[in-house]
């Protein structure tokens, strides 16, 4: 029986050994050792993805871009085949010329119907001196026919003579109406030709941005992350190409209870401590706290917590830093996330910025 009751004792010193040493360094790691206004989570750097795509259907003639450069704003990572778009401004081009050579001929049309209006007003006067004249002379045949100084014969010709000026008076202002409206269809077709002008000219304007948008341009500076499409393949319009990583919208998102997101405020001072660069404290700001609760992903809390609805954080990194270690900025790593929800509170010794700036 002593013997059995001395197993029972050491087996329970070993036991209760192994407790404190637990305990011991549960202490010592707990997250609760934070102050009373600082919160922490856990979380992963992520950065805004923007695609290059593709602005019209085509095939893609090179790539000139790999995985995990930099590229700047601008910089041409791509590049369209233009061979149907330089045949198309071919065509366009004939067509302008064709234009302007409608608008020519139509303004030659104008200058010929105004020679012929002219021609026709001259044959207006003179019609309208002949019928002055023949009526004069009518006047003067009627007076000596009564006087019975002159035949009336001489007088019914003088007649028929004014009535026949009179119908060659209106046929020359026919004449004349005609011609006028002939002009206005003249330079209705100059202003036709030169819209078709102005249409053309858009045209090739059209395909010049086409061609220009041909050649895939970075919309920011960041790093290529992956290729979508490969050289030779052919996309839609809109079809993506590469996808790019901002670097200079790197944030890092997290969840955090109920019980604190509510005291979060925007612009809230951050530390970021990673995984892979523990003994680095990266300055962060809040820029976006959801207003609308929800499960926190089970790769960040434990199985209790994961119970408890939370709301997802957004820290950002400031730009300017990330521009002077653009080099080493990297998304998908995992990290915590501490909050000062308490202006008033110091940060602790190892949260304090420790990151060249």
């Amino acid at each position: 029986m002593k013997t059995i009751d001395r197993r029972w004792l050491a087996r329970g010193g070993i036991a209760a050994v192994v407790l404190l040493g637990g305990f011991l360094l549960w202490q010592t790691f707990k997250p609760g050792g934070l102050p009373e206004g600082i919160i922490g989570g856990n979380g992963r750097i992520e950065a805004v993805e923007i695609d290059v795509s593709a602005k019209s259907p085509g095939r893609i003639l090179d790539i000139v871009a790999e995985e995990g450069d930099f590229v700047k704003a601008g910089q041409v990572v791509a590049h369209m085949d233009v061979d149907v778009l330089n045949a198309q401004r071919q065509e366009a081009e004939a067509q302008l010329q064709q234009a302007v050579n409608a608008i020519q001929i139509a303004e030659s049309q104008v200058s010929q119907r105004q020679s012929e209006r002219a021609a026709a007003m001259a044959g207006v006067r003179q019609r309208e001196a002949e019928l002055n004249a023949a009526r004069k002379r009518l006047g003067r045949s009627e007076t000596l026919a009564r006087e019975g100084a002159t035949p009336v014969q001489e007088r019914d010709d003088d007649q028929a003579r004014v009535e026949g000026t009179a119908a060659s008076l209106e046929a020359s202002r026919a004449q004349l109406a005609a011609v006028d409206a002939a002009i206005g269809t003249a330079r209705s077709q100059v202003i036709g030709a030169r819209s078709n002008v102005d249409a053309v000219r858009a045209t090739i304007r059209r395909l010049d941005a086409d061609i220009a948008d041909s050649a895939l341009k970075a919309p920011r500076a960041g790093r290529v992350q992956y290729r979508v499409a490969q050289p030779g393949e052919v996309v839609a319009g809109g079809g993506r190409v590469l996808n790019l990583v901002n670097l200079s919208d790197v944030y890092m998102t997290f969840f955090l209870p109920e019980t604190v997101a509510g005291r979060v405020a925007l612009g809230s001072d951050v530390r970021i401590v990673l995984d892979a660069a523990s003994g680095y404290v990266i300055p962060a700001k809040v820029s976006f706290v959801a207003d609308v609760a929800q499960f926190t992903p089970k790769t960040v809390e434990t199985e209790n917590e994961r119970q408890k609805l939370m709301f997802r954080v957004k820290a950002r990194i400031d730009p300017a830093l990330l521009d002077k270690h653009i080099a080493q900025v990297k998304t998908g790593l995992p990290g915590m996330a501490y909050v000062r929800i308490d202006p008033r509170i110091e940060w602790p010794a190892n949260l304090m910025v420790n990151v060249a700036r």
